[in-house]
């Protein structure tokens, strides 16, 4: 079963007969691995990125048991699993098959079991980071507002802290921005500041931030020309599977928003393997879903395959499960009825083949053993084939902590993520106008109470130079009545200074009769004489 140019080895039925390849030019085509719990689907994932490894193609898988990580070491003999493999590759004419390990790059978005892996806030966005905290449609929008307030003046949101001060300053200016963009409560606000402590108790904090992950590192191969496969540490993300299902989507979204249109291609440029995605749709809003539709469907033409992991078929949406070109199923348990129609399903989305009762098969067939359906090379699905998984090259279990250790350390990566990178951003701009507000109030403050105590000064001394005034007022007015009772009674002295004696009095009294009987007598006279004379003449 030797590898041929353009195409990977998957599996093939006892005896070597019915070998199912998947070729490498329709590998783009994405697929779906699904089974239930212990029939395989681990095996299945292991041998597929192994063959695209070795085809130079890297891959970017979630490791959620931590077995994944055995990728990076040889399988061995001896060990629990050997002789399994090994009469596996016996029976399927397996044998050019020999213990071998990948190149691997190890990523942990808490940055124990690897180097950490950090985006920022803006790049985010609203809609995922809605997502992630679980906000309804009111919050969602308060929050759009809040990254379009913060792109208008300039503010970068890097990481929580930025986005919390964020929050902080539209709460503040709530009046001014609801009269602009809409409705901003700070109810609102404040439920998403409570979603945040939420997903800071989760560790989300750690994954935003900088320096942020650049796809590129993502899309590399070592000095053999082997695909890098970069392996996910997601066994404790999976406590929170919230933030591990947005993780891988955003990382997606930014595959299919930073690379360029390249249509079909002879080799992919890279293969997304999404472990555990039910996770993904669990309770997803239409317009999450309907952008996980949207990505798989056009993310083909960047060159990109993506390959979901999943207990349940029926767990995939179907407008996504109709863009999944290459199955492999493993067995299934139809105990309830969600399990039956499971099968159901399954059974009728495979191309039928006459030799192969799949609704049977599935509920059948033994670990290791799947229904296979692949693109041919014309991009028609071939008709179903019941086959053994070949047996893996590398280790099939977890890396002990210092084997994991001494990966990371060596690999081409370096210490490029290790350290932290906190530059200016909208939590220091905006702190520090707060701070340059409240130095310009304490200054308004300070030269208003230099006012008022210069006015109260002022009034003070209006109200003392009043009371002098009053007081000389009344001084002058106590002056000019003693000067008048003075004069007065210098006057009255005059008076009784110019007054006769008794003796004077008398003098002119006798003096005044008798001049007065004097003038009678010679009045008298004068009127006799005058009258006589009249008469006389008469």
């Amino acid at each position: 079963m030797a590898e041929t140019q353009g195409s990977i080895s998957i599996g093939s039925a006892a005896g070597g007969s019915s070998p199912q390849r998947l070729e490498l030019s329709r590998a783009n085509r994405h697929g779906l691995i699904a089974g239930a719990t212990g029939t395989g689907k681990t095996v299945t994932l292991q041998g597929l990125v192994e063959g695209f490894s070795a085809a130079g193609v890297p891959c970017f898988v979630a490791d959620v048991k931590g077995d994944l990580a055995g990728l990076a070491m040889p399988g061995s003999p001896g060990s629990r699993t050997h002789d399994i493999f090994a009469a596996r590759a016996a029976e399927i004419g397996q044998a050019d098959w020999r213990y071998d390990a990948c190149p691997v790059q190890f990523w942990d978005l808490f940055g124990s079991s690897g180097h950490p892996v950090r985006t920022t806030v803006s790049e985010m966005g609203p809609l995922l980071l809605g997502r992630l905290m679980n906000l309804n449609e009111v919050q969602e929008g308060v929050l759009v507002i809040a990254f379009h307030v913060a792109d208008e003046d300039g503010l970068l949101l890097l990481d929580l802290d930025d986005l919390q001060a964020m929050l902080v300053s539209i709460g503040e200016r709530a009046d001014e921005i609801t009269l602009r963009y809409g409705n901003v409560s700070k109810p609102s606000v404040g439920a998403i500041q409570r979603s945040l402590l939420q997903l800071r108790a989760q560790g989300g904090d750690r994954f935003f931030g900088e320096p942020a992950l650049e796809l590129a590192d993502l899309l590399v191969t070592d000095e053999n020309g082997r695909g890098v496969v970069n392996i996910l540490a997601a066994d404790k993300l999976m406590a929170s599977p919230r933030l591990y299902s947005t993780f891988l989507l955003w990382l997606l979204s930014e595959l299919f928003e930073t690379l360029p249109e390249v249509g079909d291609v002879a080799v992919p440029k890279l293969c997304f393997f999404f472990d555990e995605a039910h996770l993904l749709f669990e309770d997803a809003p239409p317009a999450l879903t309907e952008k996980v539709e949207q990505v798989v469907r056009l993310i083909r033409s960047k060159g990109v395959g993506v390959y979901f992991i999943t207990q349940n078929p029926i767990d995939i949406p179907d407008k996504i499960a109709g863009q999944l070109g290459n199955r492999v199923q493993h067995a299934l348990r139809a105990f309830t009825p969600r399990d039956q129609a499971a099968v159901k399903s399954a059974a009728e989305t495979f191309r039928p083949n006459p030799g192969v009762d799949v609704a049977s098969a599935i509920t059948e067939l033994k670990v290791g053993e799947a229904l296979v359906s692949l693109l041919q090379p014309d991009g028609a699905p071939a008709p179903v084939e019941r086959v053994l998984i070949k047996a893996p090259a590398s280790r099939v279990g977890p890396l002990t902590q210092a084997e994991r250790q001494l990966l990371v350390s060596t690999d081409a990566i370096g210490a490029k993520y290790d350290t932290t990178v906190d530059r200016s951003s909208a939590e220091e701009l905006l702190a520090a106008k707060t701070q340059e507000a409240a130095a310009a109030a304490a200054a308004q403050k300070a030269r208003t109470d230099e006012e008022r105590q210069a006015a109260q000064q002022a009034r003070a001394e209006a109200q003392a130079a009043r009371e002098q005034a009053r007081t000389a007022a009344a001084a002058r007015r106590e002056e000019d009545r003693r000067t008048r009772e003075a004069e007065r009674e210098e006057a009255r002295r005059a008076r009784e200074a110019a007054k006769p004696s008794t003796f004077d009095k008398a003098l002119q009294s006798a003096t005044r009769s008798a001049a007065s009987s004097i003038g009678r007598q010679l009045g008298n006279q004068l009127l006799r004489g005058i009258m006589g004379g009249l008469f006389r003449g008469r």
